[in-house]
C-alpha cells in the first residue's frame, strides 16, 4: 500500500535513525526508496544494510523522481533523510487518515528536534502559517508528503526545473487534480540543522523572499536562493 522514497546525499549521520524509526512502525513500507546522490561516505551501504533499495539520484527534485518511478503501490510518502517517525504508529494513521478522509496529498504538522524555545516558535509559527492558508495556497514541505500515485504520475511529478521550493510548487500543481489537507492524527520532528548552519533570521527572509516570489513571479527556476542539497561527508554530533 505505501513506499516511502528518501532522496539523500551523504547522509550517514543522519539515515540510520530514520530508517530505524521506520523499522519500529506498525505498519511495515512496501518497499524503501533511498535515491541516492553519488554520496561519498556510507550512505549507500547503510540504506541497504536496513535492507532499502538505493536508485540513481541526483538534485533533490531528480532524486524524488528518480524513487517515484520504481513505486508500485498506492501510496508515496516522501521523507528527508533528518526526520524522524518517532510515533511508531506514524505510518498507520496517516494512511487510515488519507483513506477516511479521501485525500490525495497530504502532509503535517512540523516540531524541531531542539531544546530552543525559539526553534519551537518558528516552527510552530510556520504550522499556523501552513494551516491557514490550505488548500487555497498548500504548502507541503517536501521532507514530509503523502500523495497518491497516480497524482504524482498525473502531475508529472516535481519539475526538475525549479530550483527552490519545489515542493510547494508540486502542492500547488497537485491541488489542481485532487485534494490536499493537513494530517490531524500525527505530526513528524525535523532537524535544525540547516538552521543551525545558516543562520534562523537569514532562513526567515529567504523563505520569506520565496514566498513572494511564488505569488507574484510564480516558480522559482533560478539560483538567486543559493539553496544547496546534500551535507558534508561528516558526522554531526548536535542530535537529541
Amino acid at each position: 500500500m505505501l513506499t516511502i522514497v528518501i532522496p539523500t546525499k551523504n547522509e550517514e549521520a543522519y539515515l540510520p535513525r530514520l530508517l530505524e524509526s521506520i523499522s519500529k512502525q506498525t505498519m511495515r513500507p512496501a518497499e524503501v526508496i533511498v535515491a541516492d546522490a553519488q554520496s561519498t561516505d556510507r550512505t549507500r551501504e547503510i540504506a541497504r544494510s536496513f535492507g532499502a533499495r538505493v536508485v540513481e539520484g541526483g538534485l533533490i527534485s531528480f532524486g524524488r523522481n528518480a524513487g517515484a518511478r520504481e513505486v508500485q503501490t498506492t501510496f508515496i510518502l516522501f521523507l528527508d533523510a533528518d526526520v524522524e517517525l518517532r510515533d511508531p504508529e506514524f505510518l498507520e494513521k496517516a494512511v487510515g487518515e488519507m483513506l477516511e478522509r479521501k485525500l490525495d496529498l497530504a502532509t503535517c504538522d512540523v516540531f524541531p528536534l531542539s531544546e530552543q524555545y525559539l526553534d519551537h516558535f518558528l516552527h510552530q509559527a510556520y504550522n499556523t502559517y501552513a494551516r491557514a492558508w490550505g488548500s487555497l495556497y498548500p504548502h507541503a514541505p517536501g521532507f514530509c508528503m503523502l500523495t497518491r500515485r497516480t497524482l504524482h504520475e498525473k502531475i508529472g511529478g516535481f519539475d526538475e526545473r525549479v530550483t527552490f521550493c519545489e515542493d510547494h510548487d508540486y502542492a500547488r500543481r497537485a491541488v489542481e487534480h485532487g485534494y490536499f489537507g493537513f494530517l490531524k492524527s500525527t505530526k513528524i520532528p525535523v532537524s535544525i540543522r540547516r538552521l543551525d548552519r545558516d543562520g534562523r533570521m537569514k532562513i526567515a527572509i529567504k523563505y520569506l523572499l520565496a514566498e513572494l516570489h511564488l505569488a507574484f513571479l510564480g516558480p522559482i527556476r533560478h539560483n538567486r536562493f543559493h539553496y544547496t542539497f546534500g551535507h558534508p561527508a561528516t558526522k554531526e554530533r548536535d542530535r537529541l
